[in-house]
């Protein structure tokens, strides 16, 4: 429940992103709250899709029920090992969009998640990674799973992302959007 305090989704979504009506997006790592998920399949309407993506069964569980509720017919949610580039059964270059928020402090295989989203994005598309800042709060992951945005933002490089820009996700949030070229 803290995360809806500390980010805005729909403004990060709408604004940050770009995200737009029928846009195919890929919430990779969502979690079982659903915080980016509904409001980006709100955006995206009846013509576009949001994939939910998470390791967790428990947490597309409970993705799949607050879609219900909602009663929204445009997401999809599976399961996928985000380590493992190729894992997530979506096609390949299909998405407009893609999401990493909070997500990357938890893995320390964030080159093979990061090459995951390149392989799902197309050509055009975009990546949205926000996450965590690296100083101390009184809450939050301990500092040393923090990731500094600089490294961040080289492995994204390294992979052939381009930065379209970085921003103040929120106050404890650093954010970035990354282009396929």
């Amino acid at each position: 429940m803290v995360t809806t305090r500390l980010l805005d989704p729909e403004a990060l979504l709408r604004g940050a992103l770009s995200l737009e009506l029928g846009h195919q997006v890929g919430d990779l790592g969502c979690g079982g709250a659903g915080y980016f998920t509904l409001p980006a399949a709100r955006i995206v309407g009846s013509k576009g899709k949001v994939y939910a993506l998470d390791i967790l069964r428990f947490a597309l569980d409970g993705v799949e029920s607050k879609v219900k509720l909602a009663g929204l017919l445009n997401v999809e949610t599976i399961w996928s090992d985000l380590e493992r580039p190729g894992a997530a059964k979506i096609p390949e270059g299909s998405l407009d969009r893609a999401l990493l928020v909070n997500l990357m402090f938890q893995s320390r295989q964030n080159e093979n998640i990061m090459r995951e989203a390149w392989r799902l994005v197309k050509p055009g598309g975009e990546l949205l990674v926000v996450d965590w800042k690296v100083q101390p709060t009184l809450f939050g992951p301990p500092l040393a799973q923090r990731l500094q945005p600089s490294a961040v933002e080289a492995l994204a490089h390294k992979l052939g992302f381009k930065t379209k820009q970085q921003f103040e996700a929120g106050p404890y949030h650093y954010g970035f959007v990354f282009t396929k070229p």
